[in-house]
């Protein structure tokens, strides 16, 4: 009971923010309360230092990368682009957002999408003209798509580069399952978005009130240094496991190229820039997981992991629906991190192996990437996407969001997870 009430206290105070007192701050006093009180204990801590300094470090890479690209007006030029595209139909332009939205989460990490995209697609809805309902739908498209749709890559969101990581799953290993997964949830995201949103988005906007794309690009040599970038990333990734090299040294890397090109830049000011980034994220992400650690001296991530094996032992469907919907359902109610790594606690120590045991990771992951999107207190990137709306003058209620979360969520979910099974099979 002591190590869950620490959780949940935890998890509130991550939550709730009170001032002075960010997400990195309560999961350090968190963890801090659990080594006190007896529930983790130091000689834990090298071990929960391994398990995730890779992925939070392969995440603040690529949140740097993406902030350097998006203050050299990369996803600006982009998104007219697509804005031009949509050849002045409403329902057009919403479709091809929200596969943008798809495709930079799946590149740039759900945390980095939601910092860059929001405040682009809120600038499009103003120059464009459109009214509040259409600037909800269009921010919420966005909001709702970055987390959902971040399952393809490992990059791609901070809970599949830990799950990856305890259990040595490959880039290309993951890749090669998860991608046409990701292509299930999209299709399926973009159709529900349309049925719950198509009645609000305008008929047609105006082409002509555009700006041209290359106005938008504030520095030509970052903005082709990142066109190179890229493709460099997603190569090196393929093969860095090949050569035992950590992905944030590829991350890393590719940050590190496109750093000393802007350096070199008068556009704007790296150093400002890479203030912005998310530094604190190692903190947040190492003492969550020794919070939650505490829970396995406690006994509850063995139960838990005992039932998962239970409910692998009927056969694959029922392991993926198992994982993933307990995953969701703790990832809406305390936010997927806590989730995931409680799930990764007890499949580690559950016994099960081979087949049904990499069901029930990647079950875990797609629960943990969708489900939060449940509640407003899901994820982080939600938590951020708010805090970006409200800074621009838009105020989502909890309310608000849950009304639409428990709608749009569940089918969605239900595609990964069935979409999950049949690649598996």
């Amino acid at each position: 009971m002591l190590a869950a009430l620490i959780v949940v206290a935890t998890v509130a105070l991550v939550i709730w923010q009170p001032r002075g007192f960010g997400p990195a701050r309560a999961a350090t006093l968190g963890a801090v309360v659990a080594l006190l009180l007896g529930v983790i204990h130091l000689w834990d801590l090298p071990l929960l230092w391994r398990a995730t300094w890779n992925a939070t470090l392969t995440l603040v890479s690529l949140i740097a990368l993406s902030l350097l690209l998006d203050a050299a007006g990369f996803f600006r030029w982009a998104a007219l682009h697509v804005a031009r595209w949509g050849g002045g139909s409403g329902r057009r332009l919403f479709v091809l957002l929200t596969l943008f939205a798809a495709v930079v989460a799946a590149c740039f990490a759900n945390d980095g999408g939601v910092l860059i995209l929001t405040p682009i697609v809120l600038e499009l809805a103003a120059v464009l003209g459109l009214p509040v309902a259409g600037t909800l739908a269009f921010a919420l498209s966005v909001g709702f798509v970055v987390d959902a749709t971040s399952l393809p890559l490992t990059i791609s969101n901070l809970t599949n580069i830990i799950a990856a990581d305890s259990f040595r799953l490959g880039f290309g290993a993951y890749a090669r399952v998860m991608l046409p997964v990701d292509l299930a949830v999209v299709c399926s995201s973009v159709l529900v978005l349309l049925a719950v949103y198509g009645r609000v988005l305008p008929r047609r906007y105006d082409l002509a009130a555009l700006d041209d794309p290359a106005s938008a690009v504030k520095s030509w040599g970052v903005f082709r240094a990142g066109w190179v970038a890229l493709p460099l990333l997603l190569l090196g990734a393929f093969f860095a496991e090949r050569f035992s090299v950590p992905l944030s040294a590829v991350v890393g890397a590719a940050a590190l190229m496109v750093g000393v090109v802007a350096a070199r830049s008068k556009a704007f000011s790296t150093r400002q820039v890479l203030k912005t980034a998310p530094w604190n994220v190692v903190v947040f992400s190492l003492a969550m997981y020794a919070v939650v650690y505490g829970l396995r001296g406690a006994g509850v991530t063995g139960a838990y992991g005992s039932w998962l094996a239970g409910m692998a032992g009927h056969g694959t469907l029922s392991a993926v629906f198992a994982s993933g919907l307990s995953v969701a359902g703790l990832s809406a109610g305390l936010n997927n991190l806590p989730a995931l790594l409680t799930a990764i606690l007890g499949i580690q120590g559950s016994g099960v192996s081979g087949h049904l045991r990499q069901a029930l990771v990647l079950g875990s992951v797609v629960g943990a990437d969708i489900g939060p999107k449940v509640t407003p207190i899901g994820s982080l990137a939600t938590l951020l996407w708010l805090h970006v709306l409200r800074g621009r003058g838009l105020n989502v209620s909890w309310g608000q969001y849950f009304r639409a979360g428990i709608v749009l969520t569940p089918p969605v979910l239900i595609v990964g997870l069935l979409a999950l099974w049949l690649v598996l099979r």
